[in-house]
């Protein structure tokens, strides 16, 4: 007989039967007719009650066993019905603090603006960027035209007045130029090259800025505009501007420093070892440098959000990259990919088209030292400008929201957050215990 409880209900058997067996068949009499002595009953004289028991003999032979009560932890409900699982989270359908959810899965995290407030995906990340763009673009468009029509007119402006040197670029096309010739013209073609690029980076330096405190916002649901966004950067655009060139330069000596060793052996006559030497050396340091622009690639963020120093903000991103330099690297440079990708089917369309326009056509675009005047110079301009309309959002929205996200796994941010947004009974188990004050 089979005494675990739940089976078969506990007793004797009906009058003139034995008990059935372990099959449900009851046994025949004794041939004598003589009953055997009673046994002593196994069973407990207190008993679950009846309900929890099934009916005399209504177990078949070939009739399963009723599953067992599922173990906490795995979604099933502790008696009483109270609860779920480990944690409090109950399986499929069960019921837990934000309804259904999956095998003791939390429930979805608070998504008051364009991310949810919790460690982010590379997707969520880049998802983020463009909902910033897409649900505040009167700000964000706004922002960017203003600043991309103001860099390319001072950039036009640069090239049509004061680089329109084509003396330079027909001696480096030229082989029998002369070294004084050809260092004139590199050193003509560098300043312009670098003027352009300082115009362009105080452009990307106040657009960053601005776009910085509107992706801010919009994280915890809040809009922002144009003057707003400006009166909060204003204070920190010249820590900005600072930080924005002392990077560059920190690269360019280290590049200088791993190739000086080179250029030494170079100018001592010996060309060939000098050469490799060089290069070999600048490879090493270029390694270097981009070790150290991904480590300081969230001071910027830093800098505008919590107004720190451009030291500070520089220490306090070195913080924030440790332990995951790889992942911070991947994304910024997927990101500039894709804005870059983006720019380019637009901003070559208009290039031909300007090509097209000008005196020359196609012949002067593809002849570097001819003079494309000022047609090719305001058409392509103008393509430069919606180029940059879509690139400066996505770079500075990556750049805001990866240094949120750095915040979020190491100092739960995510809590700060919810709280700025107006949800009060977010995270109130861990509400206050963070610590965390701006320049933390």
């Amino acid at each position: 007989m089979n005494d675990t409880p739940g089976w078969a209900s506990p007793g004797s058997a009906p009058s003139g039967e034995k008990e059935p067996d372990s099959s449900g068949t009851p046994r025949p009499a004794d041939q004598n007719g003589a009953n055997p002595p009673e046994q002593p009953s196994k069973w407990s004289k207190e008993q679950p009650p009846p309900a929890q028991w099934s009916a005399p003999g209504a177990q078949g032979p070939a009739q399963a066993p009723p599953p067992a009560a599922p173990s906490p932890g795995w979604g099933g409900r502790p008696p009483g019905g109270q609860g779920g699982g480990h944690g409090g989270w109950g399986g499929p359908g069960q019921g837990g603090p934000g309804g259904p959810v999956g095998w003791g899965a939390p429930p979805p995290a608070a998504r008051p603006g364009v991310i949810p407030l919790r460690p982010l995906g590379v997707g969520e990340i880049l998802d983020g960027a463009v909902s910033t763009m897409r649900g505040y673009w009167r700000t964000v468009l706004g922002i960017s035209l203003a600043v991309a029509v103001v860099t390319q007119i001072a950039i036009i402006l640069l090239q049509g007045f004061v680089l329109d040197d084509s003396a330079a670029t027909e001696a480096l096309n030229d082989p029998s130029a002369t070294l004084g010739e050809l260092s004139r013209a590199m050193g003509d073609t560098l300043l312009s090259s670098g003027l352009v690029l300082l115009v362009t980076l105080l452009g990307t330096i106040v657009a960053t800025a601005l776009l910085t405190s509107v992706t801010s916002r919009a994280v915890i649901g809040k809009t922002v505009t144009t003057s707003e966004a400006w009166r909060d950067a204003r204070p920190q655009l010249a820590k900005l501007f600072g930080l924005t060139l002392l990077l560059p330069l920190i690269a360019v000596a280290i590049l200088t420093a791993g190739a000086l060793p080179g250029l030494l052996v170079f100018a001592g006559g010996s060309t060939e070892a000098g050469f490799t030497l060089a290069v070999l050396g600048t490879l090493a340091a270029g390694l270097v440098a981009l070790w150290l622009m991904i480590r300081f690639s969230l001071a910027s963020p830093a800098l505008m959000l919590e107004k720190q120093s451009i030291t500070k903000s520089m220490r306090r991103s070195a913080k924030l990259v440790r332990g995951s330099w790889w992942r911070v690297f991947g994304i910024q440079l997927l990101a500039t990919i894709i804005a870059n990708i983006l720019a380019s089917i637009i901003v070559i369309p208009f290039a031909v088209l300007a090509a097209a326009l000008s005196g020359d056509g196609f012949t002067g675009f593809l002849d570097s030292s001819a003079d494309l005047g000022w047609t090719f110079l305001i058409v392509s301009g103008i393509g430069s400008v919606i180029g940059s309309m879509i690139t400066f959002p996505i770079t500075a929205g990556v750049t805001v929201l990866l240094y949120i996200d750095r915040r979020i796994r190491r100092e739960a941010l995510d809590l700060d957050l919810a709280r700025a947004a107006g949800l009060q009974d977010y995270g109130s188990v861990a509400s206050g215990t963070t610590g965390i004050t701006p320049g933390s």
